[in-house]
């Protein structure tokens, strides 16, 4: 008899997830570290150009300082200029005697006296003001306009504003053209007038004349700053970011003074965004530093970002109604983040997954057929005189009595 066993495997896997509980904090972006702007030179502020707050690149102007400025107090010509942009004024002047200097319009002086005037007490009393009328007395060709500047006693100076002398020759001076001798308030030496020297204070910023300009009183010759530049290297009257980053702080006003070195502005820089939270004291065993977390935008809950835990600070924090730790993240912020933002801060949840192995069953179904009977087999006799029923194994049924 053949038998048919059909056998079934029933394979079962069953994943089951561990999750561990969440850990939830809210936190802020600030900054890991601030960069400092100094100024390079002293000076009062012209305008401020920056605002807290603001993206600034590196060529930025964050505040304008106000320059002094010399300008001409004679008509005349430059004719020697030895500082330069960068360089200390009272520097050059030591060494030069002026930064610059211009030569008069009128280029010569007669110191005289009335001691051999014409002997009247209106031709020796002269007054500051005066204009005389100078002639030269070895060669009359040579003559000029000029005005009594100064007096001293009975001497005086002649600044000659039109003419032409030879430094050494003796003038006659009047106070009439035509030289009457009446007129005649006295005579002295001619000489050459001093090219008026032009100085300043502070570190040149810019000179604003070339030698050989001819300058008019009042033009602008030179405009300095207060202290000096590093490495007389000159930077300008405009104070720059320096960098790239978020002015977090900018500590000038228009009219204020700026000293030398002082911090002009802080600021922030975009890298060194980072996120800080308070985590409580019962949860100091749910993060460790190391740990990756979550973090999301308040402000925009589809912002979402991976930090990872750089601190937990082994102090408790002050300040707090409850005892907590400050926390420290690093992450990666895109232009959607800025600084002072409130995030949410989440730890990622651990997941493990187990697989339940059903071992293999076997069950055979009781379905067994028995063998039709081939042809020409004779089937035992049974007691209801049918082949097949009621007989025992061999075709014989057993008597009581064994026979």
């Amino acid at each position: 008899m053949k038998k048919r066993i059909s056998l079934l495997l029933f394979v079962l896997l069953l994943p089951c997830t561990v999750l561990a509980d969440t850990l939830s904090m809210d936190g802020k972006v600030n900054a890991k570290h601030t960069t400092e702007v100094y100024a390079p030179i002293g000076g009062t502020v012209d305008r401020v150009v920056g605002e807290v707050g603001q993206q600034v690149t590196a060529d930025d102007i964050l505040v304008s300082l106000r320059t002094d400025k010399v300008y001409a107090d004679e008509n005349g010509t430059v004719t020697g200029i030895f500082g330069e942009p960068g360089d200390a004024a009272e520097t050059v002047a030591a060494r030069y005697g002026a930064v610059l200097y211009i030569e008069r319009d009128s280029a010569f002086v007669i110191d005289a006296t009335t001691d051999n005037a014409y002997n009247s007490v209106s031709a020796k009393f002269v007054h500051v003001g005066e204009t005389v009328y100078a002639r030269c007395k070895s060669n009359s060709s040579r003559e000029g306009v000029g005005r009594i500047k100064a007096i001293d006693g009975t001497g005086f100076t002649v600044e000659i504003d039109e003419g032409s002398f030879i430094p050494g020759d003796t003038v006659e001076l009047y106070r009439d053209k035509s030289h009457s001798a009446g007129k005649h308030i006295g005579s002295g030496t001619a000489g050459r007038q001093n090219p008026v020297a032009v100085t300043g204070s502070g570190s040149i910023v810019r000179i604003a004349v070339k030698d050989g300009d001819i300058v008019k009183k009042g033009d602008l010759l030179m405009e300095t700053l207060t202290g000096a530049f590093d490495g007389y290297r000159m930077t300008g009257t405009d104070i720059t970011a320096g960098q790239e980053g978020v002015i977090a702080a900018l500590n000038a006003s228009q009219g204020s003074p700026i000293a030398k070195d002082s911090v002009v502005a802080v600021l922030y820089r975009r890298e060194d965004m980072r996120v800080s939270a308070e985590l409580p004291e019962d949860s100091l065993n749910q993060l460790h530093e190391g740990d990756s977390v979550h973090i999301e935008l308040s402000a925009d809950e589809r912002r979402e970002y991976t930090g990872t835990v750089t601190m937990i600070s082994g102090v408790a924090s002050e300040g707090t109604n409850e005892v907590t730790y400050r926390v420290l993240i690093d992450f990666t912020p895109d232009d959607a983040v800025r600084y002072g933002m409130s995030v949410v801060v989440e730890t990622i949840e651990a997941e493990s997954s187990e697989e339940e192995d059903v071992q293999e069953e076997e069950e055979p179904e009781a379905d067994t057929e028995e063998d039709e009977p081939d042809a020409g087999e004779e089937m035992p006799e049974g007691r209801n005189g049918r082949r097949g029923e009621g007989a025992p194994e061999g075709g014989r049924r057993q008597r009581p009595d064994g026979n």
